[in-house]
């Protein structure tokens, strides 16, 4: 095992694939299929870092919950050749979001999140779609959920935590959204075609959106006042 530099460990591939817990012939394919940058070469010798091998955990985390090895290969493709924000948003699922994706290295990663940037939390990030990687850094998909993430883990919350609210922020999220869409598509679809709408062309969802979004921050906002108020004005049980 060599050093780049004074911190990177470096492995062959037999030690890397140990390393990752998968075969070599594994670890071979993953390179074929342009899962992984390009080893450093030393003569006959492929060496590979700690980059490499948190891509592989990455993967093998991925794979565990479902996702297509195709898939993750058109993403890695994708960020390799330099797609521009709104094609990256299209593959992290985010479409035509107002959200700006954020470039991070894994260091400044690291620090964002004080230490709890296990492979564990690496891996739900990436399965949510807030996170993908980008050579050798990180692309998160929104510098508004990374300020609360981070946020939120700087107050003692801990990023697992945070990580599962997320997800089921995410399922109730895309509810809205469908309830929203079928809202608006219903009543003014069928009056832009008869030209009884604005006149303007617009997609109708895409120019009603800040409305939906208005509505829902009004409702949050009161339906956390009202649950701290229950829980604030309910009677106390004497302790034992």
């Amino acid at each position: 095992m060599a050093e780049s530099g004074s911190t990177m460990r470096e492995y062959r591939t037999e030690e890397l694939a140990e390393a990752a817990g998968i075969p070599v012939r594994t670890l071979r394919f993953y390179r074929e299929r342009k899962l992984l940058p390009p080893p450093r070469r030393e003569g006959r010798i492929a060496w590979y870092d700690d980059q490499h091998l948190a891509r592989l955990r990455t993967i093998a985390a991925l794979l565990e919950r479902g996702h297509t090895l195709g898939g993750i290969a058109e993403l890695t493709a994708a960020f390799e050749h330099g797609r521009d924000v709104g094609q990256l948003g299209e593959l992290l699922g985010i479409g035509w979001s107002e959200e700006t994706p954020v470039r991070l290295t894994p260091e400044a990663l690291a620090d964002y999140f004080e230490g709890e940037v296990t492979p564990e939390n690496l891996a739900a990030s990436l399965d949510l779609g807030y996170l993908a990687t980008d050579g050798e850094e990180i692309v998160h998909v929104s510098r508004r959920l990374l300020d609360v993430s981070s946020a939120l883990v700087g107050e003692g919350v801990p990023l697992a935590a945070v990580l599962e609210t997320a997800r089921r922020v995410r399922e109730h999220a895309d509810a809205l959204a469908a309830l929203f869409t079928d809202l608006i598509s219903t009543h003014l679809t069928a009056d832009t075609e008869t030209g009884t709408g604005t006149g303007t062309g617009e997609d109708p969802v895409t120019r009603l959106r800040p409305l939906a979004k208005s509505v829902v921050e009004a409702e949050l906002t009161m339906a956390m006042d009202r649950l701290h108020q229950s829980r604030t004005s309910a009677p106390q049980t004497p302790s034992s």
